[in-house]
């Protein structure tokens, strides 16, 4: 037995039928159309404008991350002359093509967006204004922090024959500078990176703010003097900066890893940003430097690099942002709302607990599980994995004060976990120098699971497991922005179950046999489409069927045809998903019977559940596994099976609110196209699910109280 409670068979005579072979959306295009969401709210009108900053900053972010691994796997595909069809039926080339059409539009779309909100910013006391803008006392004032603060830090280089073209690092912006010799008459080119330890727009009195590169740009005949400066243009590069260890070869993971991290750096260029000003002489030059084609320039009205928007979006005006919510310890750990963190294992050893952040503090819950255990003398051992976490983490250091208790402390820190890895680094070394067992997981696998276990010696003289598994990372910064859903339960089969995954994590156990967990790569896909396949047998049985999914991404296809064979059956299936989605909707006898919404707001959507009506007593599983490649077979993942009938009834509710007609959400249209839907017939503005539950939780928690 290779899954968890297994199911009753379904013959392949029952399920399988033939399937169109355009069946799947394109990855990379369904995940620009998430990005085009995430704009749509910094368009928004009704989104509070500092908000909407931020989700300029994140669409920013998101779209340099994009360039930086999946459109710099495309030129590595297409370098290498392969021209496999993905399942879209696209070859790389015809991807990139497509990438670069719609990439180009949502970047211009971005542009326009900010200089619509410049406005609305200006009407709420906030401006974002250029050098030409400034009066003659703030110039003074620039020029004097210009002089005190920025002067110092600069480093011109030049381009000649004794000076080569300078390395341009990966998201640095820069001034491209054209200066001319008085004697000579002889023009050069010089290179000034804007220093990225300043703040992106400097703060002017009463909360006006210019681009950095303004104020040097004002300053550059400091930086030349007794040259004659003849023009400066911004433009900003992005590398290749996926890693990229060959663990087989690889003696020592931490010191290959932190080899290939210093190569990061020097990838090369997969876009050159440029403002549309630019003299055409000095872009030739930047293209012909960077060997960079053309189609991979793009042309914007500055400023460029806009995910400086991040610091401007956390200015204290509390009435320019979305209301204040602070989250509240869960009413099943403590029914009264105190200063005292409550007891944590104490609950646990009495009944499960569903936790949903950010309603739920995380701090009052999963941190203060942890901390309690490496305070309780009774606590004999602590078992946990990383994947990311805060850079002073209590997390973290609840392991630490553990080891330094005696306590046995094992620790998988996943240090290849992508953009994160020098800091995982960093507090791997930290954990070992305090005594605790690290190690880096299972060789050619991440270790995603999301995993904590506590080994107690409880005052009746059994030896318990108080186990937390989750959607999240032990982050608790993020998780104060992060849906996620966590177990905490000191039940015997989960405490085995996790147990024996640890042993495979760090020994050389091959166990893949768990009662209630499901396991990737083992299990994870296989384990979810028996069950799909079981929803197909109760359906011809005439027994309650339906499948209800909430994931970040799916782009598997065994599990999407199951999917499509479950709606061919007449199996209703819902899925809502916040990312990527390669499921096609309402094609004749493929998928009449599934439905597909998404769900963006204040707080990112992490959580992952799988339901199944399972013939009238409905099965819900939560965790770390999404339903992609990488974390079905190049990933551990864990899911856990819900077993209370109240948490099972929260999750049934939870998905069911995502496909409430009253929630404002946007739905997958047939062509592929994603429609928002934020008003009802009337006009009138739906809900926001987000919103929905902060009010919710805030009720119970007024009940709880009397």
């Amino acid at each position: 037995m290779t899954t968890a409670a297994a199911v009753d068979s379904v013959s392949a005579e029952d399920v399988d039928q033939p399937l169109p072979p355009d069946r799947f959306s394109d990855r990379e295009l369904s995940w620009l159309a998430f990005n085009q969401r995430v704009l749509e709210l910094a368009e928004d009108p009704t989104v509070p404008p500092l908000e909407r900053a931020k989700f300029l900053a994140i669409f920013a972010s998101n779209l340099d991350e994009f360039y930086m691994v999946r459109v710099a796997g495309l030129k590595r595909r297409i370098a290498a002359g392969i021209a496999v069809r993905a399942a879209s039926g696209y070859t790389p080339r015809e991807v990139m093509k497509h990438v670069g059409e719609r990439t180009r539009s949502l970047m211009a779309g971005h542009a326009q967006a900010f200089k619509d909100l410049v406005p609305v910013l200006r009407e709420n006391g906030i401006e974002i204004v250029r050098w030409r803008d400034l009066d003659s006392d703030e110039r003074k004032s620039m020029s004097t922090m210009f002089s005190d603060r920025i002067f110092a830090v600069l480093t011109p280089l030049a381009v000649d024959p004794a000076h080569p073209f300078p390395y341009i690092s990966g998201l640095s912006l820069n001034l491209a500078v054209v200066v001319r010799n008085p004697t000579t008459g002889a023009e050069h080119f010089a290179r000034v990176k804007v220093p990225p330890t300043l703040p992106r727009f400097v703060p002017l009195e009463d909360e006006r703010f210019v681009p950095l590169e303004d104020v040097i740009a004002a300053h550059l005949d400091s930086l030349f003097p007794g040259m004659d400066v003849l023009q400066h243009h911004t433009f900003r590069v992005t590398r290749n900066e996926d890693v990229e260890v060959e663990e087989d070869e690889a003696e020592n993971l931490l010191k290959a890893l932190e080899r290939e991290l210093t190569r990061r750096r020097f990838g090369p260029p997969v876009r050159l940003e440029v403002e549309e000003s630019i003299d055409p002489h000095v872009l030739d030059l930047l293209v012909e430097e960077l060997d960079i084609h053309r189609a991979e320039v793009v042309m914007l009205p500055g400023p460029l690099d806009l995910t400086g928007l991040f610091r401007l979006a956390a200015l204290d005006r509390e009435e320019l942002l979305y209301p204040p919510f602070v989250p509240m310890t869960s009413i099943e750990l403590s029914e009264v709302e105190t200063s005292d963190a409550p007891a944590v294992l104490e609950v646990m050893r009495q009944r499960d607990v569903l936790l949903h952040h950010p309603y739920d503090s995380f701090n009052t819950s999963v941190q203060a599980f942890l901390e309690e255990a490496a305070e309780d003398p009774n606590v004999l051992a602590i078992k946990q994995t990383l994947y990311r976490t805060s850079g002073d983490s209590p997390i973290v250091h609840a392991l630490v004060n553990a080891a330094e208790e005696g306590k046995q402390v094992l620790v998988l820190v996943e240090i290849k976990a992508r953009f994160d890895e020098q800091a995982n680094i960093s507090w791997a070394r930290k954990l070992e120098q305090a005594g605790c067992h690290v190690v880096y997981g299972v060789v050619g696998l991440k270790t995603h699971s999301k995993l904590s276990m506590v080994v107690r010696q409880d005052e009746d003289g059994l030896l318990r497991r108080y186990t937390h598994i989750g959607t999240g990372n032990y982050h608790p910064k993020t998780a104060r922005m992060y849906e996620d859903l966590g177990l905490l339960t000191s039940n015997s089969d989960v405490g085995e179950d996790v147990s024996k995954l640890f042993n495979v994590l760090t020994g050389y156990s091959l166990n893949t046999d768990y009662e209630r967990l499901l396991v990737a790569p083992h299990s994870v896909r296989n384990g979810l489409i028996e069950r799909i396949d079981k929803e197909i047998k109760n359906h011809r049985e005439g027994k309650p069927a339906g499948v209800r999914f909430k994931v970040n991404s799916i782009v598997d296809e065994a599990t999407i045809d199951a999917l499509y064979r479950a709606s061919c059956a007449g199996v209703k299936v819902d899925v809502l998903v916040r990312g990527i989605c390669a499921i096609k909707v309402g094609v004749e006898g493929l998928s009449e019977n599934i439905r597909v919404r998404s769900i963006l707001g204040r707080f990112l959507e992490h959580s992952r559940i799988y339901w199944f009506a399972a013939g009238g007593t409905p099965e819900a599983w939560i965790g770390s596994a999404d339903l992609m490649h990488r974390n079905l077979d190049r990933r551990v993942e864990a899911l856990v099976r819900i077993t209370g009938e109240e948490h099972i009834g929260s999750l049934t509710e939870l998905i069911e609110l995502g496909f409430d007609d009253t929630i404002s959400s946007w739905h997958l249209q047939q062509d592929g196209e994603w429609k928002r839907v934020d008003k009802d017939a009337n006009g009138s503005p739906l809900t926001d699910l987000q919103a929905r539950l902060i009010q919710r939780k805030r009720a119970a928690r007024r009940t709880a109280l009397g």
